[in-house]
């Protein structure tokens, strides 16, 4: 499965394209392996949060 496209109004369906790319992705996955895939996404997350809150000030 490709990696979803979203719309500049991130609509619902957005919302559900996302949501079905990630059962895609960690459909097969063990609990231990899908823990480590949603940690490291988390942390990336946070880091572009904090680079955004930096160059704000």
């Amino acid at each position: 499965m490709k990696k979803p496209v979203l719309s500049p109004d991130f609509t619902i369906e957005d919302i559900h394209k996302l949501r079905e790319y990630n059962y895609y992705i960690t459909k097969d996955m063990t609990t231990q392996e899908r823990r480590n895939y949603y940690t490291e996404r988390g942390r990336a997350f946070q880091k572009e949060i904090e680079a955004g809150r930096l160059q704000k000030i």
